[in-house]
């Protein structure tokens, strides 16, 4: 049913692409995180909707008469950068060459994703369409998980699609946290609107918390509570935020398994955590990999090349600073490095490390700039909710993503192209659409500051002949 039902609305979703290009990028997003070919079987499995929804929006943008300027920015500049950096190392991997190369291309793919949000998107319709293509992905597989951990008391094991970008419990946890910032901000902007939208968007933000503890993912659950504090400080809306927080806490206590306590309790005492201890040893290899090659690193998934593993396992007491505890390397497996950092450390080395935490930093530090500029000049309250949110997001995503190896994946770095239009589009429109905005009868006005405007002087038109005599023959009168 599903089949027939994806390939009646696929006809239709295609023209809407052609003439809209935005709703192919934004359909680009939602294949990416939502993975439609794991819910269909038969003819429907077999299209790559990824592929044709991102040919259909390359084609649309190219066909554009009146494309919009390229502004690249400073967040631009970094990930292309960065994305260059990544080439030069898979060129110098010490991987096997075909595993470096297709990582490669995974990623191109995903800066291609970033390109052409900043080339495609140009309002504030167009980010809030994306924004819900990235709830109706993320957000809908966090409810349907989420409904089966309540209705099994707690029993269900949340994890994601097998060949799925956010296959593992760990990265998809992460995930559910940064989409609670996006359905906060479409919640103050549609709940309004319709009571149906609110209570799904109150709805789905609950069942994305439930989400997290069903994963049973600690650096989820850190991420969370972080969140939830930052998300606390930045809202202006603190007392709604308190009895949520108190009501969620109420209903999750009865589905927090034992097993998942003892995990949370084990963050306390990580050195006494094998598994804990087991992702030290991880980012051990990852930093001697980078000392060994400084500049472009051993390449994608170098760590996990076993041989690879091994020779770097033989320095590994060569940096005795570098706390392990009593783990060692594995001596029959290599293992990720289980950090976003440690991972572009070691696969980029310090070079390419440098310019992902540029792109992180200016992403994040961009968007609180957008929204400390946008309350000064007393801009609509969207535009500060939204930019805010966004920071939220990448925040939840610099801090979770310090214990999984994420760092390549497509929703950061869509993140960071809104955080490009909005710099460059949304925010100059919106404030030369208050200055051009007509002004009160009389010509006086208020400045977003708050303090008034003179109205200009204007010359004292001449009395004319005829006013004049009108004047006298009155006064003769």
């Amino acid at each position: 049913m599903r089949d027939l039902f994806l390939l009646a609305l696929l006809p239709i979703m295609l023209y809407a692409m052609v003439q809209r290009p935005f709703i192919a990028v934004g359909m680009w997003v939602w294949t990416a995180l939502f993975f439609p070919n794991g819910w269909v079987y038969g003819m429907a499995g077999h299209i790559r909707y990824n592929l044709l929804f991102t040919a259909v929006a390359i084609l649309g943008y190219l066909a554009w008469k009146h494309k919009p300027k390229v502004q690249l920015g400073m967040i631009g500049s970094f990930v292309l950068l960065f994305f260059l950096w990544t080439c030069i190392s898979t060129m110098t991997t010490i991987a096997p060459p075909e595993v470096s190369f297709e990582y490669l291309t995974r990623f191109f793919k995903v800066v291609m994703l970033f390109v052409f949000v900043a080339l495609t998107i140009q309002d504030k319709l167009h980010v809030d369409f994306v924004l819900w293509c990235l709830v109706l992905s993320v957000g809908f597989y966090a409810d349907l998980e989420a409904l089966k951990f309540l209705a099994s008391g707690g029993g269900h094991n949340i994890a994601g699609m097998p060949g799925h970008v956010l296959g593992d419990r760990n990265e998809l946890s992460l995930a559910f946290v940064m989409t609670l910032p996006v359905c906060y901000y479409l919640l103050g902007e549609y709940g309004k609107q319709s009571k149906a939208l609110r209570l799904g968007l109150l709805g789905t933000m609950a069942l994305l918390v439930f989400g997290v503890i069903g994963t049973q993912s600690r650096g989820g659950f850190v991420a969370l509570a972080a969140l939830g504090a930052y998300l606390y400080i930045k809202s202006d809306r603190k007392v709604l935020l308190t009895f949520l927080i108190i009501g969620l806490v109420a209903a999750l206590i009865p589905f927090i398994s034992h097993d998942y306590t003892n995990r949370i309790d084990t963050i306390g005492a990580a050195d006494e955590d094998a598994s804990f201890m087991g992702r030290v040893v991880a980012w051990k290899l990852s930093f001697i990999m980078a000392m060994k090659h400084p500049f472009f690193g051993g390449g994608f998934k170098s760590l996990e090349y076993f041989p690879v593993w091994t020779e770097l396992s033989r320095d590994f007491f060569s940096y005795p600073w570098f706390y392990t505890g009593h783990a060692v390397p594995n001596t029959t497996v290599g293992r990720a490095a289980h950090s976003v950092y440690f991972q572009v450390m070691g696969e980029q080395g310090f070079g390419g490390l440098f310019l992902y935490l540029c792109c992180l930093a200016s992403a994040f530090f961009k968007a609180g700039s957008i929204a400390r500029r946008a309350k000064r000049a007393g801009a609509p309250q969207w535009l500060r909710t939204m930019a805010t949110m966004i920071q939220l997001s990448i925040f939840a995503f610099a801090l979770g993503g310090a214990a999984l190896s994420f760092a390549y994946v497509d929703l950061i770095f869509c993140l960071f192209g809104l955080v490009l239009v909005i710099e460059k589009r949304l925010l100059p429109a919106t404030l030369a659409a208050m200055h051009a905005a007509p002004q009160p009868a009389g010509g006086a006005g208020i400045q977003p500051s708050g303090t008034a405007t003179p109205a200009p002087l204007q010359p004292v038109p001449a009395r004319t002949a005829s006013a004049s005599a009108s004047t006298i023959a009155v006064q003769h009168v």
